[in-house]
């Protein structure tokens, strides 16, 4: 059994199964600010998928490099890459790319309106694609996402007062959406920086859940 299925596995709370994956025809909104783990989150969400077809990412800041995504796994026979930092141009790149591909995942500029990513979402229900939507100013309007990521704190293990060896990252995220079955749940995210990410915790947040998004 490899480490996707092992954690896929461990994530059934409460005798709840439920997948921190894409999926085809959802779309998963990717919340926080820079350094949260984000985008390494967002790339490894499409490892799967890209054993099988190509998948996209959609530069919008100039930040990412493709070794990242071959890094945490993506095929780089089934990357497509495109830096897109024009705002106007970006709903019908994204679109384009769905059009075509079974997966996406996309960085949204700042000021995009919201009728665009309902348009964006409902093209990848109807397509069949995954879209995951990482927007710059942390936010996403309500019936967008299928489920919501959304970083909370991140913890390095193995350095103390500032020396020694970076080993392990933790990343603590709170998830909701219909994707959590209109539950909100904490959850812990792990990564050594050269293994998938694996999800080694869930509770159920001390919160209400918020059932749509």
């Amino acid at each position: 059994m490899d480490e996707t299925a092992t954690a896929r596995t461990a994530m059934q709370p409460g005798g709840t199964s439920w997948d921190l994956r894409a999926e085809p025809g959802r779309t998963i909104g990717l919340l926080g600010t820079a350094g949260g783990g984000l985008t390494r989150l967002g790339l490894s969400l499409l490892v799967d998928l890209s054993r099988r077809a190509p998948v996209a990412v959609v530069d919008v800041r100039g930040w990412i490099s493709p070794i990242a995504a071959f890094e945490v796994g993506i095929y780089p026979e089934h990357l497509v890459f495109v830096r897109s930092r024009e705002r106007l141009q970006w709903p019908q790149v994204v679109a384009a790319l769905l059009e075509g591909l079974q997966a996406v995942y996309a960085e949204v500029p700042v000021g995009i309106p919201d009728a665009h990513l309902r348009r964006l979402a409902a093209l990848a229900r109807s397509r069949g694609g995954a879209l995951l939507l990482r927007p710059l100013d942390g936010r996403l309007p309500s019936g967008v996402s299928h489920l919501s990521l959304q970083s909370e704190e991140v913890k390095w293990n193995g350095a103390d007062a500032g020396h020694g060896c970076l080993r392990r990252r933790h990343l603590q995220m709170r998830a909701w959406g219909k994707g959590m079955g209109g539950i909100e749940r904490l959850i812990e995210v792990e990564e050594d920086g050269e293994n998938p990410l694996r999800v080694v915790a869930g509770m159920v947040a001390p919160t209400a859940g918020r059932a749509t998004g």
